[in-house]
């Protein structure tokens, strides 16, 4: 095996081959505080790749109730289960990624859902720790909560499904990032399945190869969001590219939400997979969970999110442009008030307010003598 770095366990491990990064890397922040789990994402992504045959139960994006939903059943349980102790010291991580833990004679650490894993992608949907009895207080973090997980392919850096593949039908696109099944050297053998864990690779018992989601990317080649970002009723979600820690730029808001204010976390990043998709966690929920979920970083994440507007303007502006635009949004510029999507080249791709206008209304209208009965 190769010896790669990953910064974000921010340390070497291994995997089975070398460090061969894209010339762009697509990335994402899904903002959870945001998502109201309409399922609008998951309607739209679903409409548009997978109504085929032996696509019935795929869901390339499907949005989760925490802590109970999961789809496939449980699949962060059961592989965080098999991993066993994910100590962290600091923002190094000292446990085994999921490569470094693989069983003899196997590439690397997972597990194959059974059938059953996948007739249920609403399991757990709204449901809550605790009970609230009586009267209760709102308060922070809530000792009744639960929220929303919104998930698509992470396209890593380090792909799980890519190393087991024994076929070498799964290959990272160099211009992008995206991570992508070749169907004709594809012969479902299901060990891209097993290896993710994250289970974002899904088998077509009809065409008996293996499918995943593809970052829309003929839209991505037209600088167009995937479908299920441009269709996003809560604005949660902003598509961009992201670069290595070192390389970070401050004008590219994937960049200044990632490495420069470290408010949008990875998935399980102690898999060891680099996920290049990213969340800001929910500010309601106990931070234990959250370590779980999104690493050491968690606390330090919710804290600058929730003083945004009163001690970080650029990134209380950044955070109204999600969802503001169908483009790929490679930079950003804070004004006076307000804030804008820029291109490549630096053209304006479309310009929001900071702070939306507030107008008071009377309830009398005085000019016409009536009240208005609309007034809340």
């Amino acid at each position: 095996m190769a010896r790669v770095y990953n910064w974000q366990i921010n340390r070497t491990m291994s995997y089975w081959y070398g460090e061969a990064r894209p010339k762009r890397q697509f990335a994402a922040v899904f903002d959870i505080n945001k998502c109201i789990a309409c399922q609008t994402c998951t309607l739209a992504c679903k409409t548009t790749w997978t109504s085929g045959r032996g696509q019935e139960y795929m869901f390339w994006n499907n949005v989760e109730s925490k802590p109970y939903g999961s789809y496939p059943l449980a699949y962060d349980f059961k592989i965080l289960d098999k991993l066993g102790p994910q100590p962290w010291e600091g923002e190094r991580y000292e446990g085994s990624t999921i490569f470094e833990a693989a069983p003899a004679g196997e590439r690397l650490l997972g597990y194959l859902p059974e059938s059953a894993d996948y007739a249920h992608p609403n399991v757990g949907e709204d449901e809550i720790v605790g009970a609230v009895d009586g009267g209760m207080a709102m308060e922070l973090p809530q000792p009744v909560w639960m929220f929303y997980l919104a998930r698509i392919c992470n396209h890593c850096t380090y792909p799980a499904c890519l190393a087991a593949c024994p076929r070498g039908a799964i290959y990272k696109r160099p211009e992008d990032g995206i991570v992508l099944v070749d169907q004709k050297r594809c012969r479902g053998y299901r060990e891209c399945v097993r290896a993710c864990p994250y289970k974002r690779v899904f088998f077509n018992s009809h065409t008996r190869v293996s499918e995943k989601c593809i970052g829309c990317f003929p839209l991505g080649e037209q600088d167009v969001q995937p479908r299920c970002f441009t269709e996003c009723i809560g604005k949660i979600r902003l598509r961009g590219w992201i670069s290595t820690p070192s390389a970070a730029n401050e004008d590219n808001p994937i960049d200044y939400l990632v490495h420069v204010q470290k408010v949008a976390l990875p998935l399980m990043p102690q898999l060891g997979l680099e996920p290049n998709v990213y969340y800001i966690p929910p500010i309601h929920v106990p931070e234990p969970f959250l370590v779980q979920l999104f690493g050491p970083g968690a606390k330090r994440a919710v804290e600058r999110y929730k003083h945004a507007h009163t001690e970080n303007k650029k990134l209380a502006a950044l955070i109204n442009l999600f969802g503001c635009t169908s483009h790929v949004i490679p930079r950003f510029r804070v004004g006076d008030g307000t804030v804008a999507a820029l291109g490549d080249k630096g053209e304006e791709l479309v310009t929001v307010p900071i702070r939306e206008p507030v107008t008071v209304r009377t309830a009398f209208d005085a000019k016409r003598g009536v009240p208005r009965l609309n007034v809340t």
